[in-house]
């Protein structure tokens, strides 16, 4: 095994008591500090279960499946590391013990162990570590955040624990575990606990990790009493004991952390030089404009997800995005497509500015969705389709303005006589879901007379893909005929990518995402608009 860059450090996240205190927020703040120095950064995602990606996890369970340009199919956690950062990720920053097991597996049978018995120690350990030194090996990278998902003392963590615990070994101060855990408040007793916390890190000590740095996540403030009672316990310094107090915004959080001083700790204990003091002014001008927005302006989300808004993450947060710009706070409904109907359409859609259609698989509401678009062309609102609400507005078009009453997608209705979305011919013999979609990245050509044109400023874009259905170019002079233009092509196949309805204040269905491109420092300019003109109707 090759050895990393040789200043390159690694720092490892991981978390206790319970799961959902922020692990992915708290290393995306790091990284953010550690970037304003002037360091050059990456933040990676370990996670414990066994599926080879979260592209088929049920969105119920795990929340939004993020995808990198060069089309992983990963853990929403990427998108956090996005965001802050502003550098798109790639497949080797979200690693599954699945694929760790598959790797370790292949190998055995391609004979590289030489008949060896195959273990969790060395084998998987060793394929871990090889996981983790990548980025820093290829990229050279001063500073390689990696986060283990779960909780340790999971059985699911152990394997990546142990990983950790011989990187300390070989790294020494070129490698650093931070630790978050949670400082509960009891009402009844008017007290913070430190308790649980003492016993997480007692579970890292009897794996034989020992917590560099402790961020406690907490609703209280933490006094000196408690964080010196912590550092006691735990084997750290008091100046190690970070507390990471609840906020309104995850993008407080590095301005917290800033004042904190964790990534003073970080430079302190990993024996790297202060270079420059963290240059946040950009990132302060993005929280002053949304504490303090002008006007707020109403927008709808569609989808059949909305009762776990994880499964949307990246739309609401480009949404913040874009309404900072425009110095507006988009106050966002969440509508469950399952409960619309032509019955209750003027109810649940009033008041709104705009509303966007989400993406999604399966036939599970479509029908609320495909009457919402039809009250949102007919009254003028504005409309963003992405992905399946996209292929929604064409179906509601189909229907409605060109009189093809039984079109559909053969998604849906595989028997449909006017099939307006398709499968593409490539996919018809794929039966393993798996990684079988068009993945990531792909350009596309706009139509200089368009509106998109207007809105991106460019003829060519890139924009990330994850479907499988397309729109059929067979019906598209019918659409056009109509109204409803290809005002985006995808420039090596024809297929198309943004439709748009003429005559309409802001009517745009864009087959891809959209969304997971928008960054703090970069929000999508499809975004920006449609909060822009929803926010003057």
């Amino acid at each position: 095994m090759t050895g990393p860059k040789i200043n390159t450090r690694f720092i490892f996240v991981t978390g206790g008591v319970t799961s959902s205190l922020g692990k992915g927020i708290i290393s995306a703040s790091l990284a953010k500090l550690l970037q304003a120095r002037g360091y050059t950064v990456t933040i990676q995602k370990l996670d414990p279960y066994i599926n080879i990606d979260p592209g088929t996890l049920n969105p119920y369970e795990h929340g939004e499946c993020y995808v990198t340009e060069d089309g992983a199919e990963t853990d929403l956690d990427l998108g956090h590391y996005e965001r802050f950062l502003n550098i798109p990720t790639s497949q080797a920053n979200n690693v599954t013990t699945g694929r760790i097991y598959q790797s370790v597996i292949n190998k055995e049978r391609q004979g590289d162990y030489l008949g060896e018995t195959v273990q969790v120690i060395p084998h998987i350990t060793d394929e871990i570590k090889y996981r983790i030194r990548l980025l820093g090996d290829k990229n050279e990278y001063d500073f390689v955040i990696t986060e283990i998902g779960g909780t340790v003392g999971d059985i699911e963590s152990l394997p990546y624990v142990e990983a950790i615990r011989q990187m300390k070994w070989e790294l020494g101060s070129n490698c650093l575990v931070i630790h978050l855990t949670l400082i509960p408040y009891l009402a009844a007793a008017k007290e913070l606990k430190t308790k649980p916390t003492q016993h997480s890190v007692k579970t890292l000590l009897e794996y034989g990790v020992q917590p560099d740095i402790l961020v406690c996540r907490t609703e209280k403030p933490l006094n000196d009493h408690i964080r010196n009672k912590i550092a006691l316990f735990c084997n750290v310094d008091s100046s190690s004991v970070i507390e990471s107090i609840d906020t309104d915004s995850i993008y407080k959080v590095p301005l917290l952390m800033q004042e904190e001083k964790l990534d003073r700790v970080v430079l302190k204990k990993t024996k790297a030089s202060a270079k420059q003091p963290p240059n946040m002014k950009k990132w302060r001008s993005f929280i002053k404009k949304l504490e303090s927005p002008r006007r707020t302006v109403n927008i709808g989300l569609v989808g059949k997800y909305v009762e776990l808004v994880d499964s949307y993450k990246s739309i609401i947060e480009s949404l913040i995005h874009a309404g900072t710009v425009n110095n507006c706070r988009v106050d966002l409904r969440l509508i469950h497509s399952e409960h619309l109907s032509h019955d209750n359409l003027e109810d649940k859609l009033s008041g709104l500015g705009g509303v966007i259609v989400a993406p999604g698989f399966g036939d599970r509401g479509i029908d609320g969705k495909i009457a919402a678009i039809k009250h949102l062309r007919e009254n003028n609102i504005p409309f963003l389709g992405i992905c399946l609400g996209m292929q929604c507005a064409m179906v509601e078009f189909a229907r409605n303005v060109l009189g093809l009453a039984e079109a559909h997608s053969t998604e849906m209705n595989p028997g449909t006589p006017f099939p307006i979305i398709d499968i593409m011919e490539e996919q018809k013999r794929v039966h393993i879901k798996g990684g079988t979609m068009r993945l990531g990245a792909y350009s596309c050509r706009i139509s200089h007379s368009s509106k998109v044109y207007g809105i991106y400023g460019r003829e060519e874009i890139s924009e990330r893909h994850r479907h499988r259905f397309e729109v059929n170019n067979q019906y598209i002079k019918r659409f056009e005929n109509a109204g409803l233009i290809a005002s985006g092509v995808n420039i090596d196949s024809g297929l198309v990518e943004i439709v748009e309805l003429k005559g309409h204040p802001w009517f745009i269905g864009v087959q891809f995402h959209p969304e997971y491109k928008s960054t703090v420092d970069s929000p999508h300019p499809l975004f920006i608009d449609f909060v822009r003109t929803s926010s003057m109707i």
